[in-house]
């Protein structure tokens, strides 16, 4: 039976009244094709808008996290207002005591609804090797990173730090989140002049810069992306630190150094190397750093609600494959397998949510540019995985934590201040 414009908008709201029976959305509205909006007309934070009398179908058809967000990407559905707020739709329809569709009920009222032609997406579903190998980890390094230089100078900061801030005030900006950062890991590890240190991760070169600039430190600084590692390169040049910062183009696994470094720094890059890797990770560490160094890993961890969404990750295909943030204990007690000593560990989960609304109101404001650079596709991409981690570190799925560890002489002394004064003064 061909269902007519009107009863697919009875039907929609019918379903839409039953699927959310139990669990009413606070924040966000439903606007269907022709204007009805579901379940009133009060204002709410986030609207989420159906663009054709298929949309609920193709957002609900296949009962998984990941589905949904193809839908928006797709294009099936839009988010008008604060993107952030409809990742509740998201987190309402997981935790439904049984499942999306509840009943066979609900099955038969969906399925009756239109469906229209779903075109594939370009994903990251399926890479040769060994999860975590160095040839596997270089493809998946250059999906994410290598989108486009112009592309994320459109909302990181004028360094272009991809990774957490650290915000001494509630409204500062994110440039100066990102030197509160650099200047805050640099006291952490007591940087001083002539010393060598190595950033895995290196990212566009930010911190490696700020530490040989302000600290007076020659850096080291290792990515898998080429297209960081040759505007790092760039802008170490005209920053006219060439001899003070290199960059290279290699898997930190393959680095050797007979002298060793006295510090070593990671900051984002952990969550790349998968729980099953860390003992190895951390052993490549210490043998790179002297005795008596120290070493900073700041990396996103499973937070104290750490719960995941059910079926395939939409993170996982579109935005950063083979990712792995294991809980604290799991990444301490591989440090400590290794002989490397916890010295310090910070938790800035409510730095992060700061720093990934800043993104994601900068991306919103640069639509328009970032849709001539990567395609509406990745722009959506990108708006939704900002939006989700913002309202997942917001919730406590997330954290990410700061941890300072040390690698102790061979009698097990360090050098070390008795207190952490000298990271907060001066």
């Amino acid at each position: 039976m061909t269902l007519t414009l009107e009863s697919v908008t009875q039907a929609t709201v019918a379903f839409l009244d039953k699927l959310f029976a139990r669990a009413p959305l606070e924040n966000v509205s439903i606007r269907l094709w022709d204007g009805t909006v579901w379940p009133d007309d009060n204002p709410r934070a986030a609207t989420v808008v159906l663009k054709h009398p298929g949309a609920l179908r193709a957002m609900l058809a296949d009962g998984t996290a990941k589905s949904l967000g193809e839908a928006y990407v797709r294009g099936d559905f839009d988010v008008e207002g604060d993107i952030e707020k409809a990742v509740e739709l998201a987190v309402a329809l997981e935790h439904r005591p049984s499942g999306w569709l509840d009943s066979l009920t609900s099955y038969y009222q969906l399925h009756r609804l239109p469906t229209t032609p779903r075109y594939p997406l370009e994903a990251a579903e399926e890479w040769k090797g060994a999860r975590h190998s160095p040839d596997r980890d270089r493809e998946v390094v250059a999906f994410h990173y290598d989108v486009s230089n112009d592309f994320y100078r459109l909302w990181l900061d004028q360094e272009m730090v991809y990774s957490c801030g650290y915000f001494e005030t509630p409204d500062a900006t994110l440039d100066a989140a990102q030197a509160a950062k650099f200047r805050l890991v640099c006291r952490k590890l007591r940087l001083r002049p002539g010393q060598r240190v190595l950033d895995l991760g290196c990212g566009w070169g930010g911190f490696a810069r700020y530490a040989a600039r302000v600290c007076g430190v020659d850096v080291l600084g290792v990515t898998l992306s080429g297209q960081q590692a040759g505007l790092a390169m760039q802008r170490n040049h005209e920053a006219g630190l060439d001899g003070r910062v290199k960059i290279e183009l290699r898997d930190y696994r393959y680095l050797q150094s007979a002298e060793g470094f006295d510090a070593v720094v990671s900051i984002g890059m952990a969550e790349h190397v998968g729980r099953e890797n860390l003992t190895d990770y951390f052993t490549k560490v210490r043998s790179l750093l002297k005795p008596g160094g120290v070493f900073l890993n700041q990396a996103i961890g499973e937070g104290r609600q750490a719960s995941r969404f059910h079926g395939p990750s939409f993170v996982d295909a579109y935005v950063f494959p083979d990712s792995d943030i294991p809980p604290l204990p799991t990444v301490l007690e591989a440090a400590e397998t290794t002989g490397l000593e916890i010295r310090d560990v910070e938790n800035l989960r409510d730095h992060y949510i700061l720093t990934l609304r800043h993104w994601l109101r900068r991306l919103e404001a640069g639509r328009e540019q970032a849709c001539a650079r990567v395609g509406e596709s990745t722009y959506r991409v990108w708006r939704l995985y900002l939006a989700a981690s913002a309202h997942g570190f917001d919730h406590g799925d997330l954290a990410v934590y700061q941890t300072l560890l040390a690698r102790p002489h061979i009698d097990g002394h360090l050098e070390l201040p008795l207190t952490r004064r000298d990271w907060y003064e001066g």
